[in-house]
């Protein structure tokens, strides 16, 4: 089994590299590479999207690089290839993003992508540092995982959805703010499971070990 952490110049790669690739050798599945190739996009077994910055930066950047956005469209909706889609990667995931200017997502998890707005003054936007999970819904790649374990968030945005049955989990920051997001062969985490320690690694884990 191949894992391919998708490379388009926004993401903190280095680290989700090694948690991958630590947590493949742990489990068995096999290799894992940082790539923009789209040939090895399609061939991959496992897809990870990360991204920082913003939506429309980001779509932007996948984009620019030739056949990789058709490459992941295919794996996802003709291959059902189990696709992780880590803070920009996950709002990537909604219908729309609204951050600065309406710029279309993927659409394979309904929804929009709205700026947080905490109903305590004194919250600071972007939610940035460690919160508790609140877990919404069973999901096998959250197994293990508990209302209470802390993740690292670092983001102004959130995705709203528009199934409920798609939000796996959300934290609470004046208000509920979404923290993970599920339909069909696709997850996304708004946190970044490679800076959540030990929950973070077993969302990895369960990532790769994941038959939809």
């Amino acid at each position: 089994m191949s894992c391919v952490i998708v490379d388009y110049d926004s993401g903190n790669l280095h680290s989700a590299e090694k948690a991958f690739q630590r947590m493949a050798a742990e489990g068995g599945h096999g290799p894992v590479s940082v790539t923009s190739d789209p040939d090895l996009v399609a061939q991959a077994d496992r897809i990870v999207l990360p991204g920082d910055g913003a939506f429309p930066s980001c779509r932007r950047g996948l984009q620019a690089i030739d056949g990789l956005e058709q490459a992941l469209t295919e794996a996802v909706e003709i291959r059902a290839v189990p696709f992780f889609g880590i803070c920009v990667g996950m709002q990537m995931l909604a219908t729309w993003g609204r951050e600065y200017e309406d710029v279309a997502g993927f659409g394979w998890v309904a929804g929009e992508v709205t700026r947080i707005t905490p109903a305590d003054p004194a919250l600071k936007v972007p939610h940035m540092g460690w919160n508790d999970l609140v877990i919404d819904r069973t999901h096998p790649v959250m197994d293990g995982i508990a209302t209470g374990d802390h993740a690292y968030f670092v983001h102004s945005y959130q995705m709203r959805v528009d199934d409920p049955a798609t939000l796996i989990a959300h934290a609470d920051y004046g208000g509920p703010v979404t923290a993970v997001v599920a339909k069909d062969t696709v997850i996304g985490a708004q946190f970044h499971p490679e800076k959540s320690q030990s929950a973070g690694l077993r969302m990895i884990a369960n990532f790769l070990a994941w038959r939809p």
